[in-house]
């Protein structure tokens, strides 16, 4: 399974290295992160992602499925997907929103992105129970009242991030089919492909998404800001094996 993760995703990791951070060189992997940003220091800060979700944490009833606005709609124009040199990173413009299930306000969603491993590791940042998935998907949404990202930063609840595993199985799941065939165009850093716009809840587990994890933390990367209220859901995405390997 980790293989194929590393032969699906590796294209990536070429021009990955940026004066700011990077995940495999002692100057500037993870360890040294702390570094440049203090923030970055899991034993100085409180608010750290990731982190382990364990099964048996308190459940609050009271938070309910969150509103997903727009994301059962095609919308207009073109989608972007990017490689930043950290990442693929799927641009969606305007047309989402998500609000409710405890998040104090609306927040628009400006992007998803996703975090793998190495031929050693499955690649998942957060964990369940100490089991590492072999991916894990990041949906970002920045609050309504802010102009832009600097600004939401600022804020303990700037961001409202949405995170879900990616596990293995044999069923193809159509819409992630949308983005991994593109993958090809993008595989050196600043290199962007063209989308057309689906219904993401298609990427989701739409039957389980009253069953999550909610804490307040931080950006997984550097700058680490401490500004993301995570909802992190229980039950993983899947694609095919098949879906990984036929495009390579």
């Amino acid at each position: 399974m980790i293989l194929a993760i590393i032969t699906f995703l590796v294209m990536f990791i070429t021009g990955s290295h940026t004066e700011d951070f990077c995940y495999d060189e002692g100057h500037c992997d993870p360890y040294a992160w702390g570094d440049t940003f203090p923030s970055c220091h899991p034993i100085l800060e409180e608010h750290h992602s990731p982190i382990n979700l364990d099964h048996h944490m308190t459940r609050n009833e009271s938070l309910e499925a969150l509103h997903l606005d727009g994301f059962h709609t095609v919308h207009t124009g073109h989608w972007k997907l990017k490689n930043n040199g950290h990442s693929v990173v799927l641009e969606v413009g305007n047309g989402m929103s998500v609000s409710g299930g405890g998040l104090p306000g609306t927040y628009h969603t400006i992007q998803l992105h996703f975090h793998w491993g190495s031929l050693n590791t499955n690649g998942s940042e957060h964990t369940v129970d100490r089991h590492r998935y072999p991916m894990e998907m990041h949906i970002v949404n920045m609050k309504s009242s802010h102009p832009n990202l600097t600004s939401a930063l600022d804020d303990p609840t700037g961001l409202a991030v949405l995170g879900f595993f990616i596990d293995l199985n044999y069923i193809e799941n159509v819409h992630f089919g949308r983005i991994s065939r593109l993958l090809p165009s993008v595989a050196y850093k600043g290199q962007t492909a063209t989308v057309k716009p689906f219904p993401l809840i298609g990427l989701l587990p739409e039957s389980h998404l009253s069953q999550y994890y909610r804490y307040h933390g931080s950006l997984t990367t550097p700058p680490c800001s401490q500004a993301v209220l995570w909802t992190m859901y229980e039950v993983p995405i899947y694609i095919s094996w098949s879906q990984v390997s036929k495009h390579y």
